[in-house]
């Protein structure tokens, strides 16, 4: 940036320059990113590719808790003392536990593909059975019935299919087992929602079954100022299936 050329000295240069500086450290933020069940860095991989340099991003590795509060403490250890999270599915819970254990040091919340609310006893018997299953060595097995749920209908049986698929035997069954406790026992987020006073986004595939936009609305109209946004031809793995629009509507919650 060129200096205006009647600056009386050098001094006054100096002040200028950094004033400069400091509003581009400003500019740069540090992004905790919470993957969700059976998932890894890869989830994040495009959509942090369009973020650009306005962040500095933090995958979190949740894979050896087996609480949902303990996955936040984990994430907490990694950030700095101010930072932005974004969470999709079973991230979605962890970084709501983050606005519960530590709301003053979060300056912005996305939500993606997931729920305030608890696990109904459907939902649980369901988790259960995939457990039993995975503890029978039949994880395999599980890890593909899941597509069906986690992925919108033209993305199955494709490249990505098989990109979640290695994603979830990187991670493995033991983690699944931990990540699935968790997730049964998490509470309901519901009365935290009209607390918090973050820019926050929320976004979900418009295909999604597995948190449908019914849920993402709901949450979206309890929380303060909330901005909704919804992924047209993608399931519930929107930061894989849609990159391009997560990212442009993350980039949109960041510079809010």
């Amino acid at each position: 940036m060129k200096l205006a050329p009647d600056l009386p000295d050098l001094a006054a240069q100096e002040t200028v320059q950094a004033m400069i500086c400091r509003k581009e450290m400003k500019m740069t933020s540090t992004l905790i990113l919470l993957p969700g069940l059976n998932c890894d860095a890869r989830l994040w991989r495009d959509v942090v590719a369009g973020l650009g340099e306005q962040v500095r991003p933090i995958v979190a590795d949740l894979g050896a808790e087996d609480s949902i509060a303990g996955m936040a403490r984990a994430a907490l250890a990694l950030a700095p003392g101010r930072f932005c999270v974004a969470g999709l599915s079973m991230g979605g819970y962890v970084a709501l536990e983050i606005m519960r254990q530590a709301p003053e040091r979060v300056e912005r919340l996305a939500l993606l593909d997931t729920s305030a609310r608890a696990d109904d006893d459907a939902r649980r018997e369901t988790r259960r059975a995939g457990m039993a299953a995975a503890a029978e060595g039949k994880f395999g097995i599980v890890v593909r019935a899941m597509q069906a749920g986690l992925l919108a209908p033209e993305h199955l049986n494709t490249p990505l299919a098989a990109e979640v698929v290695a994603m979830a035997e990187r991670t493995g069954p033991q983690a699944y087992r931990r990540h699935q406790q968790a997730i049964m026992d998490r509470i309901d987020s519901r009365p935290l929602l009209g607390a918090i006073a973050v820019p926050t986004l929320v976004g979900v595939g418009a295909l999604d079954t597995l948190t449908p936009p019914a849920l993402a609305e709901e949450m979206a109209a309890a929380i303060p100022g909330a901005a909704l946004a919804v992924f047209g031809g993608a399931g519930h793995m929107s930061a894989m299936e849609a990159p391009e629009a997560v990212a442009d509507a993350m980039r949109a919650w960041l510079a809010r």
